[in-house]
């Protein structure tokens, strides 16, 4: 019976990967929850949240953490820069490459060991901003 249950977790976890990689939105849990559970009638939130979480620490997606907000997370693994709306909270990826010099330029300023980096550029969006106008 142990044996059935990690081959159920392992099928929902591959659902819950296959769906998030289907987005580009960086949705948070409850919204992967919303899109799994169409496919898996019987997943509750917890489990979505614990294969998140497994995903995450095996760096199958990103968790992308906003002081203050929910966890989103995003379908694709590679750093990479994202924008974020300071109305609406839409998270998009920026449209050009990671600047692998920054790390370097870093080091020459701090005793840190530079590990990695992540950026977020912070703006409003063309549907917020349009509702301005």
């Amino acid at each position: 019976m142990h044996q059935k249950q990690n081959h159920r977790t392992t099928q929902q976890r591959k659902v819950i990967l296959e769906e998030l990689k289907k987005v580009k939105n960086h949705p948070a849990a409850e919204d992967v929850y919303r899109m799994v559970k169409k496919l898996l009638p019987r997943i509750s939130l917890g489990t979505v949240y614990r294969n998140l979480e497994v995903l995450s620490e095996l760096k199958e997606i990103q968790q992308i953490e906003i002081a203050g907000n929910l966890k989103r997370f995003d379908g694709n693994p590679e750093n990479h820069y994202h924008l974020r709306c300071m109305i609406c909270g839409r998270i998009d990826d920026a449209p050009f490459e990671l600047e692998n010099g920054l790390e370097k330029k870093m080091r020459s300023f701090t005793d840190y060991n530079i590990i990695s980096h992540r950026l977020e550029f912070i703006g409003i969006c063309p549907e917020c901003s349009s509702k301005d106008t």
